[in-house]
C-alpha cells in the first residue's frame, strides 16, 4: 500500500489524473492542503534517460514532471524544500502535505515536489514505460540521480546556488530523502523522512510485524472488533471450504460468484488491504489521499464490524468504507478493485501499481505475510521463494533481497548525520523504521496518536497536541540545519 502506499509508501494505490483529484478534492470541504493548490505552477524538466550508462538509448532525455512555488521564497537567499515524490501523480502529493508549505512561508523558501520517474506523467517511454526492457529504466538510483540533476540544474537557473537544500518525503518518498542524505550529502542539507519504513524494506524486521500492527489498530478501539474480523473471516472460510460459492457472492455482493480456491484468496487479499489502508489512514478528519475515507476510518470500521450479528455483512460493509465510500458501486468486481502483486499490503491501480509492482520484484522487500494467529487476518503467506516465482514470472527479474541494504546502510546508520525519521504510532509502517534517536543528529520523533505521514499534512483544528509539537520540533530542527548549510556555502 504505498508504502507507498506506499506506498511506504508503499503507498500509491489509486492512478487518478490531476484533474480527477482536483475535481475530488474540490467538491469536499476546502482544507488548507486544498488551498494551496493554486500556490504551485506544473512544469517539465528535460532528465537523463539513464544516468549511469553512456552508451544506453543514446544519451535520451524524458519530461520529468514537477510543481514549483517561489511564493515565500525569498529569491537567491531562502532555503529550497524538495519533495522527493514517490510511487503515485506528484498532485496527489502536493495536495496532502501542506506542512512543507506552511514551513516554507515561515522559513521564506522556494518549494519543489519533483515526480518520481514512471509514475504520474513523468513516463520514459509514454504508455510503453511497462514493456521490457523498457521498464529497466525503474530503479531507486535512477531516481536519486533525477533528483540530485534537478536540484542541480534548477539552483542554476534559480541563481540559487547559495540556498541550502531540505528534502522531504512520506511513505516511500520518506526512504528517498534519507537516501538523498546518505549518498549526496554535498548537496542536500538534511532530510525529513515522514513514516519512512527503512529497515523493514532493506529485509530487517519481522515478515508478521506489519499484519500485526494493523490489527493493534482495531484492537485499540475495543479488543471486540478484532475478534469479530477474526470471527467474520472465519465464517468465510467456512463458506469457502464447503463451497458455498453464491451464498460468498450474495453476502459480499460481488458482481460474480467466486468459483475456486483462487478467488477466495483474491477476496481475502482485497478484505485485507481495506482494513490495511483504514489503519495507515486513520486521521482524525475526512481526507481524499489514496481514495476518499471518513475522519477516523478506524473507528468508524469497529462501529460497523459491531452493529449487528451477521458478521459477514458487517464484513462487507467495513470493506465499503474503502471500496464503495460514495455508495454508487451495485456489486464489488473482485479483480479490478483489487490487484495481486509483489506487495502484499496492496499496489493499487492503475499504470502505478505496474510500476511499484516492479520496484517491489527487484529492489524494495516486502515479504510481509498474515497467519491468523498474531494478526486477524486469513494466514496468507508471501516469502522470498513465492516472491522469486511471481517475480520472474510477471518481470522475467530476481529480486534481489540484500540490495536495499547494501546500497542505502540498513541499520548501519551512526556516520550519517541531519536526518529525521517521524512516525506515528497508529502507522502499521512505522516499526520498520527507525524509531529511537541514533545520534544528536540522527532524531527519531514518535507521534502517539498519528498515522501515516501525519506530520506532513496541512495543520487541522482535529490535529493531536502529539502532532502539533511534533511539526514545531521538525521545523527548529530545519531552520537550525538550515543556518548550518548557509553558514558552510558562503565559506567556500
Amino acid at each position: 500500500s504505498q508504502i507507498s502506499a506506499s506506498r511506504l509508501g508503499l503507498a500509491v494505490f489509486l492512478n487518478r489524473s490531476y484533474n480527477e483529484i482536483e475535481n475530488v478534492c474540490v467538491s469536499a470541504n476546502p482544507s488548507k492542503d486544498i488551498d494551496g493548490l493554486s500556490q504551485f505552477t506544473e512544469k517539465y524538466f528535460s532528465q537523463t534517460l539513464d544516468h549511469f550508462n553512456f552508451n544506453s538509448m543514446g544519451n535520451g532525455t524524458f519530461s520529468q514532471r514537477y510543481l514549483i512555488t517561489d511564493q515565500y521564497w525569498e529569491k537567491g537567499h531562502g532555503p529550497i524544500f524538495f519533495y522527493t515524490g514517490n510511487e503515485g501523480d506528484i498532485w496527489e502529493f502536493a495536495l496532502n502535505s501542506g506542512f512543507i508549505t506552511e514551513l516554507a512561508a515561515q522559513q521564506k523558501a522556494l518549494v519543489i515536489f519533483a515526480e518520481h520517474r514512471y509514475y504520474g506523467r513523468s513516463l520514459p517511454f509514454g504508455n510503453n514505460s511497462f514493456s521490457i526492457p523498457q521498464i529497466s529504466l525503474l530503479t531507486v538510483e535512477q531516481a536519486l540521480a533525477d533528483y540530485v540533476v534537478m536540484i542541480t540544474e534548477l539552483k542554476q537557473q534559480l541563481e540559487a546556488t547559495l540556498s541550502p537544500v531540505i528534502v522531504f518525503g512520506g511513505s516511500y518518498g520518506g526512504m528517498l530523502s534519507v537516501y538523498m542524505r546518505l549518498k549526496y550529502p554535498n548537496k542536500v542539507a538534511g532530510a525529513l523522512a515522514a513514516s519512512a519504513p527503512i529497515l523493514s524494506t532493506a529485509g530487517l524486521g519481522d515478515p508478521q510485524q506489519f499484519f500485526r500492527d494493523v490489527t493493534a489498530d482495531f484492537e485499540g478501539i475495543t479488543p471486540k472488533c478484532r475478534d469479530a474480523v477474526r470471527g467474520a473471516f472465519h465464517q468465510l472460510k467456512e463458506l469457502a471450504e464447503h463451497q458455498g460459492y453464491s451464498r460468498i457472492q450474495s453476502e459480499f455482493a460481488l458482481c460474480k460468484p467466486p468459483t475456486s480456491a483462487k478467488d477466495i484468496q483474491q477476496l481475502y487479499g482485497l478484505l485485507r488491504n481495506a482494513f490495511t489502508l483504514m489503519a495507515m489512514l486513520d486521521y482524525p478528519y475526512s481526507t481524499h489521499f489514496m481514495g476518499n475515507m471518513p475522519a477516523n476510518p478506524v473507528k468508524v470500521a469497529c462501529e460497523t464490524m459491531l452493529s449487528g450479528s451477521d458478521l459477514l455483512a458487517n464484513l462487507r460493509n467495513t470493506a465499503g468504507i474503502v471500496y464503495n465510500s460514495t455508495g454508487l458501486l451495485t456489486c464489488f468486481d473482485l479483480y479490478s478493485l483489487y490487484v495481486e502483486c509483489a506487495d502484499p499490503t496492496g499496489c493499487g491501480l492503475g499504470f502505478d501499481s505496474q510500476a511499484w509492482d516492479y520496484q517491489a520484484c527487484t529492489e524494495i522487500n516486502l515479504c510481509y505475510e498474515s497467519n491468523n494467529v498474531t494478526d486477524m487476518f486469513p494466514p496468507i503467506t508471501f516469502t522470498e521463494k513465492e516472491r522469486e516465482l511471481y517475480c520472474s514470472k510477471r518481470w522475467g527479474v530476481l529480486p534481489r533481497p540484500g540490495w536495499l541494504k547494501a546500497q542505502f546502510w540498513g541499520d548501519a546508520l551512526s556516520t550519517a548525520s541531519n536526518i529525521i525519521f517521524s512516525n506515528g504510532d497508529l502507522d502499521p509502517w512505522a516499526n520498520g523504521g527507525v524509531r529511537k534517536s541514533l545520534s544528536s543528529s540522527l532524531i527519531a520523533i514518535n507521534i502517539p496518536g498519528g498515522a501515516h505521514h501525519l506530520d506532513l499534512r496541512g495543520s487541522d483544528d482535529a490535529d493531536p497536541e502529539s502532532v502539533i509539537k511534533a511539526r514545531k520540533t521538525e521545523a527548529d530542527i530545519i531552520a537550525h540545519w538550515v543556518q548550518m548549510e548557509r553558514t558552510r556555502l558562503q565559506s567556500i
